[in-house]
């Protein structure tokens, strides 16, 4: 195969914990008699509060079909590339094995919001005993429980510069690098409509800094669908799927299933990461929507992104830039069995 696919999970796999009945017919097609798919396959999720191997182990039951962790990418994933801040003191914000999760991507000091808040009941630090560890840096795994409590206790490791006990001081700007997984607006469950996500909880975070500071709050880098990062993370993982069943042909084309295209952050960032991912070699990447989820084809396209209709509202993060073309799909079909016949079409492959 010169393709890969990118599934997404949530609305095109499963709606909520219920299956969607079209993915096992289309996984039946994916694999061969031996259970061995037989084009590359990555699982793009923006979910963040699971262990890789808890998803493929989900994905497995569901679909019927032996996958492994190194075939799941979490909104989190791409962390693993950050490793200048693996050695750091950490807060993490989000829900499920937090520590667990930091420490599967290599970072060796994760403090959860929770150990934060009981170490410091007050956010007082008359008690000198109590001298509070420094954290020099924010990561937002996805959207928390409490989300006053998160908030809260966020914007005063922000405004402290990490030492959160301390006095507010508004002249440390920028502030402490915060970096952020998964901007998804909504998500679509079992509910009859879309639930707030965790960039809901990024744009309450947003709004807070800026209203008590007056100045932007900075990300140093945003991950999770539909990032730039995150899909180019995502070939890696195609890249070296195709290494390890020896296939020689490069992988020149990766389409997108229930995703939307790729888009990049409006601001200039460290991309020292890509160091750890060589040259894409991909020459495109197609999107294919389906109708089983938040997608509505339906619904209109804003030309600028600054109209405050809600019909044609830009629901993406703050910090990407909008490209009206970037949001036309290049597909859209019912559903995920028909994405794989049309894929499977387009590039003349009989499996």
């Amino acid at each position: 195969p010169s393709f890969g696919f990118l599934f997404d999970i949530d609305g095109v796999l499963v709606r909520g914990k219920t299956p969607i009945p079209a993915a096992k017919t289309a996984f039946q097609k994916l694999v061969n008699s031996q259970g061995q798919f037989l084009v590359p396959v990555v699982f793009v999720t923006n979910a963040g509060n699971c262990l890789r191997q808890k998803k493929a182990d989900q994905l497995s039951h569901i679909l019927g079909v032996p996958i492994s962790q190194d075939q799941v990418m979490m909104s989190h994933s791409p962390l693993r590339m950050f490793k200048r801040y693996h050695e750091k003191c950490v807060l993490v914000s989000g829900q499920g094995p937090l520590l667990d999760i930091a420490q599967d991507l290599g970072f060796s000091q994760p403090i959860t919001i929770e150990t934060l808040r009981e170490k410091y009941p007050l956010l007082d630090v008359v008690d000198h005993d109590r001298t509070p560890d420094v954290l020099v840096t924010v990561v937002l795994f996805g959207e928390p429980v409490r989300w006053e409590t998160n908030l809260q206790l966020i914007i005063d490791v922000l405004l402290t510069s990490g030492y959160p006990g301390n006095p507010y001081h508004h002249e440390n700007y920028p502030h402490i690098p915060v970096l952020a997984c998964n901007m998804d607006l909504m998500w679509v469950a079992e509910a009859q409509s879309p639930r707030f996500g965790h960039g809901t909880f990024m744009v309450c975070l947003e709004n807070i800094y800026k209203k008590i500071t007056g100045k932007d709050l900075k990300y140093e880098a945003l991950m999770g669908k539909p990032s730039e990062l995150t899909y180019q993370y995502a070939e890696y993982l195609i890249r070296a799927q195709a290494a390890e069943r020896q296939w020689k042909q490069p992988i020149q084309t990766l389409y997108a299933v229930g995703g939307s295209a790729t888009l990049s952050q409006d601001d200039e960032i460290d991309n020292s990461w890509e160091n750890e991912l060589a040259s894409a070699a991909a020459t495109c990447c197609r999107s294919v929507l389906v109708c089983t989820g938040v997608y509505n084809p339906h619904t209109e396209v804003p030309l600028d992104t600054k109209e405050s209709i809600t019909e044609t509202v830009f629901h993406g993060h703050r910090d990407f830039r909008f490209d009206r073309s970037l949001v036309e799909p290049d597909h859209i079909v019912p559903d995920v069995d028909a994405a794989v016949d049309l894929i499977f079409h387009l590039e003349n492959f009989a499996p």
